[in-house]
């Protein structure tokens, strides 16, 4: 039951007592319902998901079909990640030894005709694993090296021989990649399974990073890894080729002598080799052919700020010929294109003042897609034809969507949620019709709401944003008012979804919660999303100012009582706001933010401020650490921060506290030893609990 907090029980009860019955109430709402690793059966009728520990097959159609799919004698294994093969074989990742933010090893079991094995025992390390197409060879990556391993034989091939920590990796890739393009698995097999392409990272020129590891010993030690910071060097990454035949290996020229990225690789229907390539302003992005060491350049997007950072899902193969792009910068706003490798591009699929934030699903006659056409705030799954005709809105209410596409889109796994349904999950048919409902929430009824508006600043921009009143609200009172945001580039915060934080909490201690999507976020167009280029944090931080004193002028808003709250870009600007609101916030809390963007890495930086030895001021105007003299006395500062965070590094926070030190300021600091960036694996209901805490101390 949510409390509601009275002066009197407030004063009976402390800070840290008031903030764990608030963050049980926070836990609670979060509890929506959920579906784990949904993958489609090769059958178009069944879908696969993990349910309560194990692999479980069900039916599209048919509420009462489910068969548990791991055999028993398995055991119980902790599952990190299955896929099938072809012919039904299921390969299982039990287990995972964490290494980055998507990154693990693991062991790998393969089970098949009622048998369960565990593949190449013998090497340590193993991750990124997958089946060839035709079901015969696994292919997986350990040691920085690429293994194959043959199903029939159990036997184990080492493909490549040179990998080496902080030095070569080839099959996988290097931090940067990870964090920034959002893949680890960078080899791919040809449709025919014969041949397997894959990246080489040459990290040697990598400059070194440090951090340091206490893990409870007598001695601490340093945990080094390549992070290359913006305007260092990046690792040289080249293409190959091996021949599972031959066993012989070609390299594919992607003119690697050029300052570059390579953040996809693919093959087309047919059989030939696709990649992405992306040069190190990121003002250009081709798609290449490689034809038997001819290259042939199909597609390109150019920009004079930057192309955003292209996923896998931006290209979509129908065939040999055509494939469908998802791009920006025609219409300045995210559309679908037909093109032909023969005849260039041949239509736009969909065009308007909104987005196609996803391609969900292509086949000979449509395409599927994700959109915000209804709303910015909202996603909704549409169906085109490749004319361009036919658009089909296949979703019904009102709120936010995600779709599972089920093999061929005969059917689709939905998920949807509103600011006023917690969640619902349900099966449809390709053309949108409901199939069954399989889950609905029904226990956070008593949660707070959410209510959208849009606002003007004094500078005439006109941005979304939503307010939480607390319970019971009388606009006679006066409340003390939490702002909550991220604001970087392309983000949002402002969405008809059911994703409620710790602060939401708050509501029912009397407090108004509210955010706004400033300037420089995403899914309002191009030129919206752009305009912070080179300058990160000026308007952003203009805006979020603009929005504290559009609440201190509200006559229920104690103005003496606002504050601002973020993690990671959104530490940023809380720090950001605090050092340059001149007193008008009362509190703040910057969760490992950013202080600096000389010291965060490269392919982000650099593609939203540019290289620092063409765009020095965009790195050191806007800093924090050059605004440390101007934390006013009444503004409370708790800075947050894992000793063990690769991505944001506690550098950021120690350079802050440095230069708050030597001005004389006053700020607290909460410190988590060992722990990375979302403060995970450790107890983040602990950190949570400590910013309510502070809210309520503070404000």
């Amino acid at each position: 039951m949510a409390l509601l907090f009275c002066a009197e029980n407030m004063q009976a009860q402390s800070a840290a007592e008031r903030a764990a019955d608030l963050f049980d109430d926070y836990a609670r709402w979060r509890r929506v319902p959920a579906m784990t690793a949904v993958r489609p059966a090769a059958d178009g009728e069944h879908f696969y998901v993990v349910d309560r520990g194990g692999i479980v097959r069900m039916s599209y159609a048919d509420p009462e079909e489910r068969t548990g799919m791991l055999p028993v004698s398995a055991g119980s294994p902790s599952i990190a990640g299955f896929e099938f093969s072809a012919d039904g074989s299921l390969l299982v990742a039990d287990g995972s030894t964490p290494i980055y933010r998507h990154s693990f090893t693991t062991d790998y079991l393969l089970c098949r005709d009622g048998r369960t094995e565990r593949i190449a025992p013998e090497v340590e390390g193993k991750r990124d694993a997958s089946f060839s197409p035709d079901g015969r060879m696994i292919a997986f990556s350990a040691g920085n090296d690429l293994w194959l391993y043959d199903i029939e034989s159990s036997a184990t091939r080492r493909l490549t021989d040179d990998g080496e920590w902080n030095s070569v990796i080839n099959g996988t890739t290097d931090w940067v990649y990870e964090e920034e393009f959002g893949f680890t698995r960078a080899y791919a097999f040809s449709p025919d399974s014969r041949r397997i392409a894959y990246l080489r990272f040459d990290e040697s020129r990598v400059p070194e990073f440090e951090m340091m590891r206490f893990d409870g010993t007598l001695y601490n030690r340093a945990y080094s890894f390549k992070y290359p910071k913006a305007g260092d060097a990046n690792s040289t990454v080249t293409l190959h080729v091996y021949d599972t035949a031959t066993g012989l290996t070609r390299e594919v020229s992607v003119d690697s002598g050029r300052d570059q990225y390579i953040p996809h690789i693919c093959w087309t229907p047919g059989g030939e080799l696709c990649f992405f390539r992306v040069d190190r302003r990121q003002r250009c992005f081709e798609v290449i052919l490689d034809r038997g060491g001819e290259q042939l350049t199909v597609y390109r997007e150019e920009s004079p700020r930057y192309v955003e950072r292209p996923s896998g899902d931006v290209v979509q193969w129908l065939d040999d010929d055509r494939f469908i792009v998802r791009e920006e910068t025609s219409a300045g706003w995210w559309h679908l294109y037909l093109y032909s490798v023969a005849k260039g591009r041949l239509r736009a699929l969909t065009q308007g003042e909104w987005e196609v934030t996803q391609v969900v699903a292509v086949s000979d006659r449509y395409v599927w897609y994700m959109s915000t056409e209804a709303s910015p705030l909202r996603r909704d799954l549409y169906r085109i034809d490749l004319r361009g005709k036919g658009k089909r809105r296949l979703t019904g209410g009102d709120g936010w969507y995600a779709v599972q596409p089920g093999a061929g889109m005969k059917y689709y796994v939905e998920s949807f949620s509103s600011s006023t349904l917690p969640g619902r999950i349900s099966v449809h048919t390709g053309d949108g019709a409901a199939v069954r409902t399989i889950a609905e929430a029904t226990d956070a009824a008593d949660a707070p709401r959410r209510e959208f508006f849009t606002w003007t600043t004094e500078r005439g921009d006109s941005l979304n944003a939503y307010v939480v009143y607390p319970r019971g609200f009388d606009p006679a009172k006066r409340y003390p008012v939490l702002l909550t945001q991220y604001s970087g580039p392309g983000s949002q915060e402002v969405a008809d979804r059911w994703r409620y934080d710790w602060c939401d909490a708050l509501t029912e201690a009397g407090f108004i919660v509210a955010a706004t999507d400033g300037r420089g976020t995403g899914f309002r167009g191009e030129s919206f999303k752009k305009q912070t280029y080179g300058d990160l944090g000026h308007l952003e931080t203009e805006d979020q100012i603009s929005f504290a004193r559009h609440w201190a002028a509200q006559p229920f808003v104690d103005e003496e009582r606002i504050g601002i709250y973020g993690w990671s870009y959104g530490g940023f600007m809380a720090l950001s706001c605090a050092l340059k609101g001149d007193g008008l916030f009362r509190m703040a809390i910057a969760v490992a933010p950013v202080t600096s963007w000389r010291f965060y890495d490269s392919i982000y930086t650099e593609t939203y401020n540019g290289l620092p030895s063409e765009n020095a001021a965009g790195y050191d105007d806007n800093s924090p650490l050059n605004f440390a003299d101007r934390l006013s006395p009444r503004t409370r500062l708790l800075m947050v921060h894992g000793t063990a965070d690769d991505n944001v590094h506690f550098q950021n926070s120690m350079e802050m506290a440095r230069r708050l030190n030597a001005c004389g300021a006053q700020y607290d600091m909460m410190v988590y030893p060992d722990q990375n960036h979302s403060m995970m694996p450790s107890d983040t209901g602990n950190v949570r609990r400590k910013m309510l805490a502070y809210v309520l101390e503070n404000l």
